[in-house]
């Protein structure tokens, strides 16, 4: 069975929005865009490449999707490295607004009942799936108990707003620390198992 694995960059207030440039998503007037640049390394960049490279395919909610398709399939030679498998492998997008057939290729849709496709997908053999991003997403997979991993990297910044990874719904989970690791500039990179409690 395949694991669901979620890969995020988050600010120690848990906020996920915007990590990458100023208007990447300025949703509610979210004014702290591009907080999380300044926190790579060479730890963390391994990081990202190993994780993404290590994907069987990903789960990407829509504004990921959309984020993801209008540049890893024109960019740069320096981002190869991530580029290839994100272009080659399967892409699972659960969105209700958009449309099929999508345009990245090797795209598909997850339409109606999420959970029940991510659970038809966990079933399937191959590589684990990674969500990246797609905080919304993640929320529903944890609300479904279909998040075995979370791997974060946890910035040393407070932005006091913006979309968070984790909702507020009240409900008790417990994650286990499988590892941890401390970059150069002060981020945590940690790991966490789903103990489904």
């Amino acid at each position: 069975m395949r694991k669901v694995i979620a890969n995020e960059w988050m600010t120690l207030d848990g906020v996920v929005q915007s990590p990458s440039y100023p208007d990447e998503d300025a949703s509610g007037g979210f004014a702290h865009g591009g907080w999380h640049a300044r926190y790579f390394d060479d730890l963390s960049m391994r990081w990202v490449v190993e994780n993404v490279r290590g994907a069987g395919g990903y789960l990407l909610g829509r504004g990921t999707y959309e984020i993801f398709a209008a540049h890893w399939p024109t960019a740069p030679q320096e981002q190869r490295v991530l580029a290839e498998p994100l272009n080659a492998l399967p892409k699972y997008v659960a969105s209700t607004t958009l449309a099929a057939p999508l345009g990245w290729r090797n795209s598909t849709l997850l339409g109606g009942d999420v959970a029940a496709a991510v659970r038809a997908l966990k079933a399937e053999r191959g590589g684990d799936l990674h969500v990246i991003g797609s905080p919304g997403l993640v929320q529903s997979l944890l609300a479904f108990d279909l998040l075995d991993e979370l791997r974060v990297m946890i910035d040393p910044v407070l932005v006091g707003g913006g979309k968070p990874l984790f909702g507020r719904d009240g409900a008790h989970r417990t994650l286990r620390l499988v590892d941890s690791q401390v970059t150069s500039t002060g981020a945590i990179i940690a790991r966490y198992a789903a103990t489904g409690g």
